[in-house]
């Protein structure tokens, strides 16, 4: 019986938190310095809870950079199970474009937390950069991009995303810019 009683509870914290962390993602994005408060009020939750799931401002902050990076990368392996190798990973290079439009409004809020002395490291691109090289490697095995195209040569490629203004119309542009990246990878492709 306990198990019964714990389990609601625990999906009952567990939707409390992602409601957190999809509140303080537009709160964030929006004002760097959007108040606790607000967020918590926002996301139907009181003051307790929302200091269980994040004790202090750091740590909501780092949460959501950990999570988008993780929701990133883990979508392609579902594009993977979908598509052809090079279109998942064109596919995913969207997915990345509205990650980074997202990170670049979160921007400050991640300067103001981690740029502190004594502060917080900023999370590494660790699963970002293992997806591309995932996505990489399926491609070139499948002959659609060339060969020896490692996962950092492809972020330095697609850097131009974080050039973007978030607040303009920044879709045409990546678009325009992941393609010409795409053509690129598929220039001297062995099954081309």
């Amino acid at each position: 019986m306990p198990q019964q009683k714990d389990s609601p509870r625990r999906s009952d914290a567990q939707r409390n938190r992602e409601r957190i962390l999809e509140v303080a993602l537009a709160e964030l994005s929006r004002r760097a310095d959007a108040p606790l408060s607000t967020i918590a009020r926002k996301a139907g939750v009181g003051q307790g809870t929302f200091y269980r799931n994040f004790p202090n401002r750091e740590s909501l902050v780092l949460e959501i950079y950990r999570h988008e990076t993780q929701q990133v990368a883990d979508h392609a392996t579902h594009l993977l199970e979908t598509r052809a190798p090079d279109e998942a990973l064109r596919a995913w290079m969207d997915r990345l474009a509205e990650y980074a439009m997202t990170k670049a409004g979160l921007a400050e809020a991640i300067r103001q937390v981690t740029g502190a002395p004594g502060g917080p490291a900023k999370p590494p691109h660790t699963p970002v950069t293992a997806a591309a090289e995932l996505l990489l490697r399926a491609s070139e095995e499948a002959g659609t991009i060339r060969s020896g195209v490692t996962a950092d040569d492809f972020i330095l490629a697609i850097a131009g995303l974080w050039q973007l203004d978030p607040h303009d119309d920044w879709q045409p542009r990546a678009t325009r810019l992941l393609d010409l990246v795409m053509d690129g990878l598929r220039t001297g492709a062995a099954g081309r």
